[in-house]
């Protein structure tokens, strides 16, 4: 009998593993898709212009929103059902477990902040379809339905971040944070651009991407605590920028001949839009940032102080690079030097402020993770 249960508990512990990979996996393609079929959609706004809710690029939204959500609630009545039959699923499967309405099912933490992001993309998709059918197409991204489908996104990237974090001590789930960060790096700033109608004296979106990409980084950086990880993020980034570089045109303009549509008049060369904003300069951050972290563990220098330094370092490098990448790769760019100037002074404060934000959200994240693996 005890070699029996032995077995079996073994046989539950392999499925509860398997389960875990497979459901974390499958939230973080469907954030990848999502983040694909956003830059092409918004590329199609550039290069081509008429728009409605049936397109390609809106379905490529819906379907990675759609597989990240169901992903999510198969995951929750998996871990209802296991609750149950008293054989609660461990911590590293997508976090804390969370009894939701009144107990009827449990639902970890990860999970059930992905489902809720995936749940309210497809009601604020259902006010997009009425948005479409009152006022037709539209070219810009800061209408009520686009910014609430944004933050929506954002909160299922937000959610697959917190199930890799709770098995950041197994390869996988260490892999996937250094995956799921740079997607969120590149999605975060974009629901910023709410703001867009406000007189501000600098671009919303580029505020957002100063102040993300810092805080993320000193995330990813100080929940792995092993070297190399903010390079890694850096690299993992810069491969994303690499491929939605070609294939956001190449989408937009082979869907545009398919259907039979032409580009707008006057198109001059110009970096994709969405991965032309994404840091290109990132690896820079990283580097600083892994020196000051290696100082740390060698010389016990105040980690809270050295994070404020690694999130305003970051910040500085970041604002910097983003008018110095337009110039480089935008033959039309003109940027003032007081333009210039007032980007990089914003890296400072904003950088600090991600450092002293980044600290507290990893502490966070850490009291997911079991108290026998840390």
């Amino acid at each position: 009998m005890d070699i029996s249960a032995s077995v079996a508990g073994v046989r539950a512990a392999t499925r509860t593993g398997t389960a875990a990979q497979a459901g974390a996996w499958t939230v973080f393609l469907g954030t990848v898709i999502t983040t694909a079929g956003l830059s092409w959609d918004i590329q199609w706004h550039t290069e081509v212009g008429p728009d409605t809710f049936f397109t390609l690029s809106h379905l490529a939204l819906y379907t990675g929103s759609a597989l990240s959500g169901v992903a999510s609630l198969v995951m929750v009545l998996l871990a209802t059902a296991a609750q149950r039959a008293g054989r609660p699923m461990p911590r590293t499967t997508g976090g804390t477990p969370v009894r939701v309405f009144g107990g009827v099912f449990t639902a970890p933490l990860g999970y059930l902040v992905s489902g809720i992001g995936a749940a309210s993309f497809l009601l604020y998709g259902l006010l997009d379809l009425v948005w479409h059918s009152i006022y037709g197409f539209d070219a810009v991204l800061n209408t009520p339905s686009h910014v609430a489908l944004f933050l929506s996104i954002t909160v299922t990237m937000i959610g697959s971040i917190i199930v890799f974090a709770a098995a950041k001590d197994q390869r996988w789930g260490h892999w996937g944070v250094i995956g799921s960060i740079p997607i969120l790096i590149t999605f975060a700033p974009i629901p910023a651009n709410a703001l867009k109608n406000l007189p501000l004296p600098v671009d919303p979106t580029i505020i957002g991407i100063i102040f993300f990409t810092p805080l993320l980084l000193v995330i990813g950086a100080t929940l792995l605590r092993r070297p190399g990880s903010a390079t890694a993020i850096a690299v993992v980034l810069g491969v994303l920028q690499a491929f939605l570089w070609w294939f956001s045109p190449w989408a937009a303009e082979t869907y545009a001949a398919a259907v039979g549509l032409p580009l707008r008049d006057g198109l001059t060369p110009q970096p994709p839009d969405l991965p032309g904003a994404m840091p290109m300069f990132l690896i820079v951050a990283a580097v600083l940032v892994e020196g000051l972290l290696h100082l740390t563990r060698r010389r016990g220098l105040d980690a809270k102080r050295v994070l404020l330094l690694a999130g305003t370092v970051t910040g500085l490098v970041v604002a910097v690079g983003l008018p110095l990448q337009q110039l480089l790769t935008d033959p039309t760019a003109e940027i003032s030097g007081t333009e210039f100037a007032l980007v990089a002074i914003l890296g400072l404060p904003l950088g600090l402020l991600a450092g002293f934000l980044g600290g507290r959200f990893t502490t966070m994240l850490d009291a997911l993770t079991p108290e026998e693996t840390r």
